[in-house]
């Protein structure tokens, strides 16, 4: 196989996924290193492919129904595991997490959290190493991207948001 073909598997591999697929993942399924997948999914992503890492690994962006919304919250690292169930056990999809910063400007983590066991991971791999929030840049305050399938989804969050306390007005 050719490093353009492995391209090409990977791409396909990520568009039947309905899952990330971490880059270890493909680097077994395809004989070569992680580092390897890292550089093909760079050159794919150069040449126009909309490759996102997520925590848990590659996904492909889809167009998918429903409504996109930000809200502005601050909470404390501790509470980062209730703010986002709040967010999925409303119906809603975590897309990213942004922040604004001095040097930066504005950086964006993405999250495609969308269930208590995408939540459940996630704050299992940030408990577990020595990386911190993006969120504790900024004293706790950041946006969320939200992917909702309708109006009324968004308007539980928010309110659900609202009353934890966690909601910037």
């Amino acid at each position: 196989m050719t490093a353009q073909q492995r391209r090409e598997a990977i791409l396909d591999a990520l568009r039947e996924s309905q899952r990330p697929v971490s880059a270890a993942a493909l680097a077994r399924r395809f004989g070569v290193s992680r580092q390897i997948i890292v550089g093909d999914v760079a050159l794919l992503r150069a040449g126009g492919a909309s490759v996102i890492a997520t925590p848990r690994g590659y996904v492909l962006e889809r167009q998918r129904d429903g409504v996109v919304r930000r809200v502005a919250c601050r909470h404390r690292p501790e509470d980062m595991e209730r703010e986002l169930t709040i967010i999925v056990d409303n119906g809603c999809t975590a897309e990213d997490v942004i922040v604004e910063h001095s040097l930066y400007g504005q950086l964006v983590g993405q999250l495609s959290l969308s269930s208590r066991y995408d939540v459940g991971q996630f704050i299992r791999r940030a408990m577990g190493g020595g990386d911190r929030p993006l969120s504790d840049l900024t004293g706790g305050i950041h946006l969320h991207t939200l992917r909702c399938p309708d109006e009324a989804a968004f308007e539980r969050v928010v309110q659900a948001l609202a009353e934890a306390g966690f909601l910037v007005e």
